[in-house]
C-alpha cells in the first residue's frame, strides 16, 4: 500500500522521478506519452459511449440502459487511471534500466468492452424498450 501511495505522488509531481536512475533517450519517453495519449483517448471513448447511452437511448428499459452506461463509465474511469499509473511505472523503468512492468489492464478492459457489446447484442435483438 505504502508503494501505492508513492506512486500516486509521482502521478502529480513527475519531476521527482529524475531522481531515479538516468535520464532515457528523449524518443522512449516520448513514445511512453504516445502511448498514454492513447490510453486517454480509449477513456475518453469510453466515457462518451457511456453518456450517448444513456442520454441517446431514451426507449432502452431504464435498468439496461443505466447498467450499461454506468459499465462504459466505470471502465472509462478505470482507463483513464489506469494510463497515468502505467505512464509512470514505464517512466520510471526506463530511468532504472529495467525491463518495462507487465500488465493485464488490456486484457480487463478487452473483456469488459466485450461484455458491454455481448449485453448490447442481446438488447438490440430482444428489442428491450420500455414500451414493450
Amino acid at each position: 500500500m505504502i508503494d501505492f501511495l508513492k506512486d500516486v505522488r509521482l502521478w502529480f509531481s513527475p519531476e521527482l522521478l529524475r531522481d531515479e536512475g538516468g535520464t532515457p533517450d528523449y524518443r522512449f519517453s516520448l513514445a511512453n506519452e504516445r502511448t498514454f495519449l492513447a490510453w486517454v483517448r480509449t477513456a475518453l471513448a469510453l466515457v462518451g459511449g457511456g453518456f450517448a447511452v444513456d442520454q441517446f437511448l431514451p426507449d432502452l428499459r431504464w435498468g439496461v440502459r443505466v447498467g450499461i452506461a454506468v459499465a462504459l463509465l466505470v471502465v472509462g474511469a478505470a482507463c483513464a487511471l489506469r494510463a497515468v499509473n502505467h505512464w509512470m511505472r514505464c517512466e520510471r523503468a526506463m530511468r532504472r534500466g529495467e525491463d518495462l512492468p507487465l500488465s493485464r489492464f488490456p486484457v480487463v478492459l478487452t473483456l469488459g468492452v466485450a461484455l458491454v457489446a455481448l449485453v448490447m447484442i442481446v438488447v438490440v435483438l430482444l428489442g428491450w424498450t420500455a414500451g414493450k
